[in-house]
């Protein structure tokens, strides 16, 4: 979503002209890989995490772009609302001290951003959705002032042809309607990437798809909608519902969300991007001008502008990337299930047992897709997103008579899939050291059945059990919050409530 968009709206010929520049471009992704231009492996990793800006007070701040002057770094971007930085670290390799490495780059990052934050009276803030934040926060009115974001917001509004409707049961029921995508803003990630061959591609995509309920399950961190406690982990029902651009006729009748977990396991890369030139109308078309089949006649590598900012408008939560490094294309898979936070160390702690557990499951030899239906991982998702780390989740059994039992996640993480962890940071290379602190991290977490979102929830109803109302307990919790995100120890170790 970086390229520049043309800032016209699309009339009949655009459409037209859009949907056959994909088409070539994705004959262009084909000639690539049947060439077999790919780069080879380099183990290589980035990661990018979302932010929200607040004052001492807890309560939002709609001031990104003052923030992001006084930063004055290209690591810092603007995102979606006037509340939201993302932070990009560099690629690295996968091998030695890299996860040290990482944690001690994000918080010299941080710690810098956040002094330049705090020279216009904000602070930064890594939480999966700022619990003080109200629906009227995010209209769009608050949108970043980016053509690219107003773009997207008027042509997913045009779709959808009404306002969004944002309606989500869980501890309690939140229901809003919106005249704009700006509630997605509230969702703030950690986005992992990893560079892969086209051979691995549709392996590691598949693993990470069986994965992501078990991510979600000891890395939630996102228990409040605007003000409301509803699921452990809600920022996927309220990025879904906030970009939604189906009518309810659509919905019904099976047409696909443009935030998608997905419906079958894959066998080759471009299935995916198939898949969103097929179920997807083009929303944006950049002010680049290339033809893709003529730069690979002519012996050159196409950036395929329009088919990477199409695949940026579909929210997949394991999404598949091109992209092209020193004149050589690459293939990424990029991981969007995290939340972002609580601290660096749960981050990375986060970091090390995707990575890990991604390794592992593809090199075994019956990968636990080939063992379990598509469906199960789905319904896994919904399960650990509702009930975070108390989730109950379907996994195959290994065995003669393989089956799928339910087991409690923290029981399936600990007993089977962190000693897997282990064994792909092995592989990956990573300091052993390393590897046994932060994979520590995720064994504590489900030992004490504690992550960021059940802290927040035990903290705000302490809050609220000693007489504050709704609005003084989110605004003490998330004070309190960042206070103990300062320390930098990890969130299973916070004491509940307010005192020491």
């Amino acid at each position: 979503m970086g390229e520049k968009v043309v800032s016209s709206g699309f009339d009949l010929s655009d459409r037209q002209w859009q949907r056959a520049k994909l088409r070539d471009c994705m004959r262009a992704l084909h000639r690539l890989l049947d060439e077999k231009r790919f780069d080879r492996p380099q183990n290589l990793m980035g990661l990018e995490i979302e932010l929200n800006l607040a004052g001492s007070d807890g309560m939002p701040r709609m001031m990104n772009a003052q923030v992001l002057e006084r930063i004055a770094s290209q690591d810092f971007q603007t995102e979606l609302g006037q509340c939201n930085l993302e932070v990009n670290i560099v690629p690295h390799r996968l091998s030695g001290r890299v996860l040290d490495q990482l944690a001690e780059e994000l918080r010299t990052g941080l710690a810098y951003a956040d002094r330049k934050a705090r020279e216009v009276s904000s602070q930064i803030v890594m939480i999966g959705i700022l619990p003080t934040l109200v629906a009227d926060d995010l209209g769009s009115s608050n949108l970043s002032c980016d053509e690219r974001y107003k773009m997207l917001n008027e042509q997913m509004l045009a779709a959808r042809g009404e306002d969004f409707v944002i309606d989500v049961e869980g501890v309690e029921r939140f229901v809003y309607s919106s005249g704009s995508i700006a509630p997605e803003a509230a969702c703030t990630s950690v986005q992992l990437h990893l560079q892969v061959t086209p051979a691995r591609f549709a392996a590691v995509w598949n693993a990470a798809q069986a994965v992501a309920a078990v991510q979600i399950a000891v890395g939630a961190n996102s228990p409040f909608i605007f003000g409301h406690e509803v699921w452990r982990e809600s920022r996927p029902p309220l990025f879904l519902q906030s970009t939604d651009f189906r009518q309810p006729e659509f919905a019904s009748q099976g047409m696909r969300p443009r935030t998608w977990f997905g419906e079958r396991w894959i066998s080759r890369p471009a299935e995916l991007f198939e898949e969103n030139l097929r179920y997807f109308p083009p929303l944006l078309r950049t002010d680049q001008e290339e033809e893709p089949l003529r730069v690979l006649d002519e012996g050159g590598v196409p950036q395929l502008y329009e088919l990477t900012l199409h695949n940026g408008t579909v929210y997949r939560w394991n999404r598949p990337v091109y992209g092209v490094a020193d004149g050589v294309p690459h293939l990424r898979v990029e991981n969007r299930v995290l939340p972002a936070g609580p601290t660096v160390t749960d981050v990375i702690a986060n970091v090390a047992f995707y990575y890990g557990l991604v390794r592992a499951l593809v090199e075994e030899p019956r990968p636990v897709w080939s063992r379990m239906p598509f469906e199960a991982a789905a319904e896994n998702f919904d399960a650990a997103c509702r009930d975070g780390i108390d989730a109950v989740l379907r996994w195959p059994r290994s065995g003669r008579f393989p089956s799928l039992p339910r087991v409690p996640a923290v029981r399936l993480v600990r007993d089977e899939l962190l000693p897997l962890a282990a064994a792909g940071l092995d592989a990956w290379g990573v300091e052993p050291a390393d590897r046994d602190r932060y994979l520590g991290v995720i064994e504590e977490r489900c030992r004490l059945r504690a992550n960021g979102a059940s802290w927040q929830a035990a903290t705000y109803h302490q809050a609220r059990d000693a007489g504050m109302d709704r609005e003084a307990a989110l605004a003490a919790m998330t004070r309190r919050y960042c206070a103990l995100a300062r320390t930098e120890e990890p969130v299973h170790t916070w004491p509940v409530g307010f005192s020491d």
